[in-house]
């Protein structure tokens, strides 16, 4: 039944595109053999205008190519260089990504988030639910840069701010990855930040590393450690599919693609503020509406980036090292 949902979610916008094109050729008959064809000119360009979109959206669906791509994703976001203006760089990074879910009909869960000293957040873990989130999400894998007035400088200065978020998939099926038990370490440890005396008296938060690859998860946001760990072992897996799907070898640097030192020369985009501007260097896709895309209107950048990487024959993060001018 999933099977064939999915087929039908497949053929059934094809097919009502053609039908709504038959119909504008119709009423454009009809015009032309009325004595004021000019009547049906606004109703049959709005008709094209909306075809148009709708068909932008089904060119947008034939990119999601990837095998996870109709996966549900797994966001992470980690402050970089920048002190508490990177906590608070990533705190945005967050918010903007949860609005971009309500936009577009997702279900955004935070399993696991640790606030920062001063402001904002020192890392952040979210669930994004729904098909294609990772597809979509995969665009935004890499260093985000931001550049404005800091509100943390008493002398109001420009600064720079540098956040990395990673995209994994989530995988529903644990038999897709099989995990080796004897291939994990497993630490627990008393969560830290706020969460009442709970948090303080038990040893509930988890860590789990895979010592083929040396990759490391930690949650700590769920009461109990048993939740705890079902979480860390979710993300575990989103990590090991991803690099399955990339052929690297046991390496943390493959995993994370082309993510470098989330510092300056290493950015994927850049959001300078004061200028109102937010530019992907990958793809080149530019607006001057800096707080639209900070409410989580990113879809621009998004299909921007799934055109590029088809130009580009690539699937993986790898290619993105020889966009145009970002690291810049």
């Amino acid at each position: 039944m999933q099977a064939l949902a999915r087929a039908r979610d497949e053929v059934l916008p094809v097919q009502e595109l053609s039908r709504r094109v038959d119909d504008a050729a119709t009423l454009l008959e009809l015009a032309e053999a009325e004595d004021d064809p000019e009547s049906y000119v606004r109703e049959i360009a709005d008709e094209l205008a909306a075809i148009r979109t709708a068909l932008d959206g089904l060119e947008i669906r034939t990119l999601l190519s990837g095998p996870h791509d109709r996966a549900s994703a797994i966001l992470e976001l980690k402050p970089g260089a920048g002190g508490t203006e990177a906590c608070d760089w990533a705190a945005m990074l967050l918010r903007m990504y949860l609005r971009w879910a309500e936009r577009n009909g997702y279900k955004a869960e935070i399993a696991d988030e640790l606030p920062g000293e001063v402001a904002g957040i020192s890392s952040a873990t979210v669930f994004v639910t729904g098909p294609n989130a990772y597809g979509m999400l995969r665009s935004e894998h890499g260093v985000h840069r931001l550049v404005r007035i800091s509100p943390f400088n008493a002398n109001g200065k420009r600064q720079t701010s540098f956040a990395a978020v990673e995209v994994v998939p989530q995988i529903e099926d644990a038999e897709e990855i099989t995990i080796n038990p004897d291939d994990l370490e497993t630490d627990v440890f008393r969560a830290s930040g706020a969460g009442g005396q709970h948090v303080n008296k038990t040893s509930s938060a988890v860590r789990i590393t895979h010592k083929p690859t040396g990759i490391v998860v930690t949650c700590q946001n769920e009461r109990s450690q048993l939740q705890n760990k079902e979480v860390a072992l979710r993300v575990l897996r989103g990590r090991l599919a991803e690099l399955a799907d990339r052929e690297a070898e046991a390496k943390l640097a493959a995993i994370r693609g082309e993510q470098r030192a989330i510092e300056w020369g290493s950015q994927i985009r850049s959001y300078v503020l004061d200028d109102r501007r937010v530019k992907d260097h990958r793809t080149g896709t530019e607006t001057g509406n800096v707080q639209a895309v900070l409410d989580g209107e990113i879809d621009q950048f998004m299909n921007g980036y799934l055109r590029w990487r088809a130009g580009n024959g690539s699937n993986d993060h790898g290619s993105e090292r020889n966009g145009s001018d970002g690291h810049r």
